[in-house]
């Protein structure tokens, strides 16, 4: 029985195959939709917690101000860091590996005729130990130069292509603003950070020079600090948050007027990030299976219109109200799941080829696929019904006598 009402239900799609396919497009955009963006999603969301495990998990960073106030320089009202807070943090710390003051600014960068805008960061020798991040050509500084604030810097791999291509850019100067360094090492080549630049395209110099020439002010506006090992890190943490309280006076009961973040905390809240941006995009694209739904009642209606005098003979035979219920109930679902499966095969091909274009994992979750098939049939359900029962409904006289 069920296989003969399967059979009929084919049978009309086929009939209209064109208007069928027409029909089940809402259907198959809405599940590739959203198996493209779910996938998309997933997998950006693993490479930016892979990039941050790569910056180690004993890696905390330190800044002035809260997320909540203005980035850069710690927020409106709140002072900046100096070298000598960094300085404390290694004296008076225990299980401390190494601490890095950094500051930054975005520069456009000449060297020759060439020219590049990019990060400019002043730091000392510890930031390479911090962020694990060797000099594979030249050398870094030398205590002279980082005591006297000399005019030298260490690049990254993308800053070196771009202003000195395939040369050694070693001896080389370039300027910034109005002041000219000298090249004196390349680091090794890093790759995209979790937030989405190129950790290559950096300049790196002494942070007394920064600050002199560049800054214009002896502000830190970031210290990086790694714990001698994972275990530690929230035994440093505390200790930090401890020793910041006391040194920037803060009563208690008053909120810190700064962060101390470990690199699990920076993936659980992008990873947080990351979920709801792709929770939206799903549920926008979901829209479009609502649309689809529609689509397969609007022409189911219209196929039972077109088919009364079929339907009236089918029921003036013996059919029961039940049986044709089920007969158009299945057309639906047919078309719905038949879009579901089309769907599904195009949201993972659409997702592979995303994943390629924007270097992320292309990672499959069954579960994300068999939801989309479930809902594809739960519309076929729920938007076939009504036509379905308007058929089994008719008056086998009245539909004998439609034309």
């Amino acid at each position: 029985m069920l296989y003969e009402t399967i059979r009929l239900a084919i049978q009309a799609i086929w009939r209209n195959a064109l208007r069928s396919f027409l029909t089940v497009l809402g259907v198959v955009i809405g599940v590739a939709a959203v198996i493209a963006m779910v996938t998309l999603g997933q997998g950006t969301t693993i490479s930016v917690q892979s990039s941050i495990a790569s910056l180690g998990s004993n890696l905390l960073m330190v800044r002035p101000g809260q997320l909540t106030q203005t980035p850069g320089g710690g927020g409106l009202g709140v002072a900046s860091f100096r070298i000598a807070d960094a300085d404390l943090i290694e004296r008076d710390i225990s299980r401390v590996r190494a601490v890095a003051p950094t500051d930054s600014r975005t520069l456009t960068a000449i060297a020759g005729n060439k020219s590049h805008v990019t990060s400019v960061i002043g730091t000392d020798n510890r930031y390479f130990l911090v962020r694990e991040w060797p000099v594979v050509e030249g050398r870094q500084f030398l205590a002279g130069e980082l005591q006297s604030g000399s005019a030298v810097c260490v690049i990254g791999q993308k800053a070196a292509t771009e202003l000195f291509g395939n040369q050694s850019p070693i001896d080389a100067s370039i300027r910034l603003k109005q002041m000219s360094c000298k090249v004196i090492g390349v680091l090794e080549e890093k790759g995209a950070s979790s937030f989405g630049n190129d950790q290559d395209d950096t300049i790196i110099m002494p942070i007394k020079t920064f600050q002199r020439r560049l800054s214009g002010n002896s502000d830190v506006t970031l210290i990086y600090v790694a714990a001698v090992s994972d275990a530690a890190v929230e035994q440093v943490k505390s200790d930090l948050q401890a020793l910041f309280r006391e040194r920037r006076h803060i009563s208690e009961g008053e909120d810190d007027d700064f962060m101390v973040m470990d690199m699990k905390q920076v993936s659980s809240m992008l990873g947080t990030i990351m979920g709801v941006l792709t929770g939206l995009l799903a549920a926008v694209a979901g829209v479009s299976l609502l649309v689809g739904g529609i689509g397969i009642m609007n022409i189911m209606l219209v196929s039972v219109t077109e088919r009364t005098r079929e339907i009236g003979i089918r029921l003036a035979i013996g059919a029961r109200e039940a049986q044709v219920l089920v007969q158009f109930l299945v057309e639906a679902m047919v078309l719905s799941l038949v879009g579901g499966l089309i769907g599904i095969a195009l949201g993972l091909a659409l997702a592979a080829i995303g994943s390629s274009v924007l270097g992320v994992p292309f990672v499959i979750d069954p579960a994300v696929i068999a939801l989309a098939f479930l809902f594809s049939a739960l519309v076929g359900v729920v938007f076939g019904y009504f036509p379905a029962r308007n058929a089994a409904r008719l008056d086998p006289i009245e539909a004998l006598r439609h034309e």
